[in-house]
């Protein structure tokens, strides 16, 4: 791997090309009103107003033409004078849409040692605070540990945890599983640009299943640190999940 730059610069790329079917609606979820404006926009505010991060990159179907949405996303963009950039990058799943879209940032020499921060469009709970705290903690976790490549921001699970054992009864507790140890994994997640596409290129080659960007580090070796995040950075997947953020971030019942 590459040796860790600590004054390379901070990217933050966000892949919205999915199709959030588990949501429902017309359109994908990310696009959808949530109050007054799409949900990616309360993420996107948020890594607008976070200034450690030089350059934003949304990574889009080619095929999505709503134009309301593009219309908002566009005049986001020049807003953002020259930081916000979109993207036709998306691909059949988010680790080809992650790949496509740190390709791109290679393609226009982005150095493959400057800092990429891959955030989900679903997660409109992500404050300039958690993306500043994620930033100093990978930074500091180098001083003190210099094999450490990066990190994300994660949980520390609360629940009591079940195995399931399937039946013709339904779903069946078959075992308690210690939770001591057990995290649950947000976004952003931050490592260089250089090995991180590597470590997502070596994935899609070999058929592994990545679902975030530290399983496809931890293939490589890597130990990323987890920096605790917070319970408003949750992802919307679900009804409940669309419910429960418009209370967090709209304040309304």
């Amino acid at each position: 791997m590459h040796t860790l730059n600590l004054n390379r610069a901070c990217h933050l790329v966000l892949p919205a090309a999915g199709t959030g079917s588990r949501l429902g609606g017309n359109l994908p979820k990310q696009f959808r009103l949530l109050g007054a404006k799409p949900m990616l926009a309360y993420a996107l505010e948020a890594i607008l107003s976070t200034s450690e991060i030089s350059s934003i990159w949304v990574g889009l179907s080619p095929q999505f033409n709503e134009p309301e949405s593009i219309q908002y996303l566009e005049e986001m963009a020049e807003r953002s004078q020259g930081r916000l950039h979109l993207l036709p990058t998306g691909g059949a799943s988010r680790h080809e849409t992650v790949l496509n879209t740190l390709s791109a940032l290679l393609n226009v020499h982005i150095p493959a040692d400057d800092w990429v921060l891959v955030h989900d469009a679903a997660r409109p709970g992500i404050t300039a605070g958690l993306i500043q705290q994620l930033i100093t903690a990978v930074n500091a976790g180098k001083q003190n540990q210099s094999n450490l490549w990066g990190g994300l921001l994660a949980m520390p699970l609360a629940d009591t945890l079940k195995r399931a054992e399937l039946s013709s009864q339904g779903s069946l507790a078959q075992a308690t599983l210690a939770r001591q140890h057990l995290w649950q994994a947000q976004t952003p997640q931050m490592f260089q640009l250089g090995p991180l596409h590597s470590a997502l290129t070596q994935a899609l080659e070999v058929g592994a299943e990545i679902t975030d960007e530290a399983s496809a580090m931890e293939l490589l070796g890597a130990k990323p640190l987890l920096v605790e995040g917070a319970t408003r950075n949750f992802k919307v997947t679900h009804p409940a999940d669309w419910d429960l953020m418009h209370t967090v971030l709209l304040h309304l019942p």
